[in-house]
């Protein structure tokens, strides 16, 4: 709240002139709340006990990291298949732009078993387009799964923690999924230490027991 009212005042000021100066305005500290994320293993557990369709998007999810709102609604025109990519429209998308989104082998696959289903919606219910994924079948499910405190938004922090821990660069993370600031990839930045693996070797037990033996030398000469 505090954000949109310093943004709606530089307007007043820069665009639209009606006054003279913004007041310093002085936001909250950002709440260092730890990311919610599952392993495979509670994946593949938790894919045992879903619904068939919410199966397929959270599969879905797992392989775009696309927000809930993006996959009940994805339509069949916004996905080229020869191509392996979709859009979401800029009106769709959280930061306002157009998201561009590379389609891998497990979401082509998802977006074959849909085909037919429906004219216009790829995800679909008893041949009917789905209005939210977050359901009492959903929440079911994950009780059955023993996964407790897991939201369905935090499928995309998965889909984000899964890249990052297997290499995928914070910016190229940025551009998949869609995020306008690039301070809120740097969340996943702990969970990949591997540009760091070099400057590790500086400091090792062996340099410690060389640097050891000579301050004896000095102590005894």
């Amino acid at each position: 709240m505090l954000a949109f009212i310093r943004s709606v005042l530089n307007k007043a000021k820069d665009e639209w002139e009606w006054i003279d100066f913004v007041p310093s305005i002085k936001l909250l500290p950002v709440s260092k709340k730890r990311i919610r994320w599952i392993t495979h293993e509670e994946a593949n557990r938790l894919f045992k006990e879903l619904p068939d369709h919410v199966e397929a998007m959270t599969r879905f999810t797992l392989a775009t990291g696309l927000r809930e709102a993006n996959v009940t609604g994805l339509l069949w025109e916004q996905i080229d298949m020869q191509r392996h990519c979709a859009w979401i429209h800029g009106d769709q998308a959280k930061a306002g732009k157009d998201i561009p989104v590379p389609l891998n082998d497990n979401a082509i696959s998802i977006i074959r078993e849909q085909l037919g289903k429906h004219p216009t919606n790829v995800f679909t219910y008893k041949g009917n387009p789905i209005q939210k994924a977050n359901k009492r079948g959903w929440r079911n499910a994950l009780k059955r799964a023993g996964i407790e405190n897991f939201r369905w938004h935090d499928l995309r922090h998965t889909w984000a923690s899964w890249h990052v821990q297997n290499g995928t660069p914070l910016n190229a993370l940025q551009e998949l999924g869609g995020w306008a600031d690039y301070s809120m990839v740097l969340r996943y930045a702990h969970l990949s230490s591997d540009h760091l693996k070099e400057y590790a070797k500086n400091v090792t037990t062996e340099n410690q027991k060389n640097v050891t033996n000579l301050l004896h030398a000095v102590n005894i000469n």
